[in-house]
């Protein structure tokens, strides 16, 4: 392949994953996941391969996600390119999470969307004091996919819960604490890091580079936010929120008042679905579900339009407000799919520990 939107190379004992759209904060398409996808198999049974490592191009980020002006065409006229595209984006996913050597992702600068997707599946996960880490889907009328509903489900208390709704972005020291990276390494060091992967294996290199993440925020919040999101209803964790007098757990509620009343709703019900589904596989399942749904509702086209096309930032949401969106809406989203199920959990019994 030609293409250089993933740059491909081998040196030493590693080899590098660069993502290499960096105008477009290196937002992946579908010819960028199966390239990638592609590049795993190969180096998966290549014994000169002891690690892969996954970086971006650029100095804004890894990845800010996938390509969604491609996914608004496609769903304003009612193709199926994007449930393409997501059916081989979840399966890369679970790749990774299966991959069997060390996969290092640099999650250095924003990390978003499929972002997350290529990166917090890995089996080392860097953060650095520049990161962004997020699952911002409901300020576009979708859910949290790839992989971040399970994600998610695993971390502390109600932090996961919180992060899914709002899609706030958090920093090095709460992603660690979430469980969505593993060490921290300051930003001007990762480059020497990356380097010495190339002539030394992972748990001789991490050492000489870690260090102590800066403090983050959410530990501090735990009180109001597991009180809070630990509610039935978004109904009730905004009226939680906007009664216990705390400023930020106002300012949660009213980011929740402007994002999709519907893909709120959609995500509460996913996230607390995948806390017993069991392995990653049944959750991408799941998620393929909902996002082919989300493709056919016109929040997804309307959130997309608003605040990537248009960005007037003024979503018209169909329906409007919470109260509007029943329980059989939600549940529409979860519909099997027949012959056009994703299928990753066929391989899984059906009784699998958390």
């Amino acid at each position: 392949m030609t293409d250089d939107s993933v740059l491909l190379r081998t040196e030493g004992r590693a080899a590098y994953l660069t993502l290499n759209r960096p105008k477009a904060l290196n937002a992946l398409d579908h010819a960028m996941v199966r390239r990638i996808d592609a590049a795993l198999a190969g180096w998966e049974h290549d014994p000169a391969v002891d690690t892969v490592v996954i970086t971006g191009a650029g100095e804004r980020g890894l990845c800010a996600g996938g390509d969604i002006r491609a996914i608004h065409e496609d769903a304003r006229t009612g193709g199926t390119a994007s449930a393409a595209f997501w059916r081989d984006e979840y399966r890369l996913n679970a790749r990774i999470a299966r991959y069997p050597k060390p996969y290092v992702a640099v999650m250095d600068g924003i990390v978003m969307g499929g972002g997350v997707g290529v990166s917090a599946h890995g089996s080392v996960r860097i953060v650095t004091e520049r990161s962004k880490v997020a699952m911002p889907e409901t300020g576009i009328g979708f859910v949290p996919d790839v992989g971040g509903t399970y994600l998610l489900a695993l971390a502390p208390g109600q932090l996961g819960t919180h992060l899914a709704l709002t899609g706030a972005p958090v920093g090095a020291g709460d992603a660690l604490l979430c469980g969505l990276a593993d060490h921290f390494v300051p930003a001007e060091r990762v480059a020497r890091l990356v380097a010495d992967l190339a002539a030394d294996p992972v748990p001789e290199v991490l050492p000489r580079y870690v260090r102590k993440a800066p403090d983050g925020e959410l530990a501090a919040r735990r009180e109001w936010i597991d009180h809070c999101y630990a509610a039935g209803t978004v109904e009730e964790i905004v009226d939680r929120l906007l009664g216990t007098g705390v400023p930020e757990a106002k300012e949660a509620a009213e980011t929740l008042l402007a994002k999709s009343p519907t893909s709120l709703k959609v995500t509460l019900a996913a996230l607390r679905r995948a806390r017993g589904l069991g392995p990653l596989e049944r959750v991408l399942d799941q998620e393929y579900r909902v996002s082919c749904a989300a493709l056919a509702a016109p929040d997804l086209v309307e959130g997309i339009r608003a605040q990537v096309i248009d960005k007037d930032r003024r979503p018209r949401w169909s329906p409007a407000a919470l109260a509007e969106v029943t329980d059989a809406d939600v549940a529409r989203f979860f519909a099997p799919l027949g012959d056009r199920e994703l299928g990753l959990a066929g391989g899984f019994p059906q009784e699998v520990p958390w």
